[in-house]
């Protein structure tokens, strides 16, 4: 979660990770659109650009300014709900969690989550965030409007039917339209799922993946380089009861083992490099089997104590085992030493105009390093890999696009454009990271 430091000065901020840093002219915690709009007509007075942060959970520097920040933390609450029709209305600001347990108290759930739940809402969507089920959309898709403050106050509603360009471009957006303050979303009856995870060899995985994909509700597998076993999660809907867990096997599978245990051996590893690929095959063969049947959220979401950055690119999904048999061959070939796994997931595509799945079904191939660890030639070799696939980068994660390399991999790429100048013509949404990724 992003850090706050105490003073009498604007307050500094800092994302999850620790690497990206502002230290913003004005910091703003509005609680309503009134003060919304007061916020906005203060940064205008002082000539000031805007952003907005969420929870902190991006790994690009999206929200770093100098300027004036605006969290919406304040803006959390869920305006409206209809048990009937499944469309919910909720403030901004809102975190997954908290959406998540309102939803299930009134017998609903989103239909498909990531892995984890402490973003806010408008920040995950803005994003691209997605889980993984290959009939599934990313995050933003259920969206069915957006309610949008521009920089002179006035309050916009982007949907299909009023604004279908608009609409398309909000739901995926990096925050380069306005201040979103609302957001409709279509909810789902809740459903259960049960979630079994264990070991397969990674070559036969490779081998299989299309029909693993097409066989599970929501499919994936984690890669740790140099071992021989690739760890698989599938979690198909069920009708099954609850398994039920004491809280100290809770604590020992999901934090002691997964988080600290994870954490000890990721330390040891970067104090000693060439204990890397003995002890990535040491964390695969002590995984395991496991099985477990909940509420969707609680399946689909765990605690992430240990810190690391990340990059995630997303290419056809009939490019997977190539990719993953290239990256692999590129670490092993170079005797890397990088102990976080590779990660692989798969969406169905969809219709925002800058979605990293927009238009095709996708395969998301995340690589991650630990926290101190270098990163930026790992993520590099993997970047070029990935532009050999038409990749497209996760806006929350790192990479070294432009909007030059960009603007080929999306075509509608100019449609956006359009909005994004339609509706914040002075560019007053924008930093460094936008004039990159977007341009002016």
């Amino acid at each position: 979660m992003p850090t706050v430091s105490a003073s009498p000065q604007p307050p500094a901020w800092t994302n999850w990770d620790g690497r990206q840093r502002c230290a913003p002219a004005a910091f703003e915690r509005p609680a309503t659109t009134t003060e919304l709009r007061s916020a906005l007509e203060r940064a205008a007075s002082g000539g000031h650009r805007v952003r907005v942060a969420g929870s902190g959970h991006s790994f690009t520097a999206l929200v770093p300014t100098d300027g004036t920040l605006i969290s919406l933390e304040r803006m959390n609450r869920v305006l409206e709900l209809d048990r009937s029709t499944g469309l919910v209305r909720v403030q901004a600001g809102i975190a997954l969690h908290d959406l998540n347990l309102t939803l299930a108290r009134h017998g609903l759930a989103l239909e498909n989550l990531g892995d984890i739940d402490v973003q806010t809402l408008a920040g995950a969507t803005a994003t691209g965030t997605h889980g993984t089920g290959a009939r599934l959309r990313n995050l933003s898709a259920p969206i069915r409007s957006v309610e949008l403050m521009r920089a002179d106050g006035t309050l916009v509603t982007l949907d299909e039917a009023t604004d279908p360009d608009g609409w398309r471009a909000a739901r995926v957006s990096l925050g380069a339209l306005g201040v979103v303050t609302a957001l409709t979303l279509q909810a789902v009856p809740a459903f259960r799922l049960r979630g079994v995870d264990g070991p397969a060899p990674l070559e036969r995985t490779l081998a299989q993946v299309q029909q693993l994909v097409a066989s599970h509700d929501h499919f994936e597998l984690y890669w740790f380089p140099y071992s021989r076993d690739a760890l698989l999660r599938r979690n198909d809907r069920t009708d099954e009861a609850p398994t039920r867990r004491s809280a100290p096997r809770r604590y020992l599978e999901d934090i002691l083992l997964v988080n600290h245990g994870l954490h000890a051996l990721s330390l040891l590893g970067r104090r000693y490099p060439a204990l890397i690929p003995r002890l990535n095959r040491t964390v695969t063969r002590l995984a395991g089997s496991s099985r477990r049947v909940g509420a969707s959220h609680e399946i689909f979401c765990s605690r992430r104590l240990v810190r690391f950055t990340e990059m995630e690119y997303a290419i056809p999904i009939t490019a997977c085992a190539d990719a993953v048999r290239a990256i692999r061959e590129a670490i092993h070939s170079r005797r890397l030493p990088i102990s976080f796994p590779i990660e692989v997931r798969f969406v169905a595509a969809d219709d925002a105009l800058l979605s990293p799945a927009a238009g095709r079904d996708t395969c998301y191939i995340a690589v991650h390093t630990f926290d101190g660890m270098e990163f930026e030639p790992y993520f590099r070799l993997v970047e070029e890999i990935m532009d050999g696939f038409d990749g497209r980068p996760h806006w929350g994660k790192r990479h070294f696009q432009s909007a030059a390399t960009l603007r080929p991999r999306y075509p509608e790429w100019d449609r956006f454009q359009a909005v994004r100048a339609r509706l914040d013509p002075e560019g007053r949404f924008a930093n460094a990271e936008l004039e990159r990724v977007l341009g002016r």
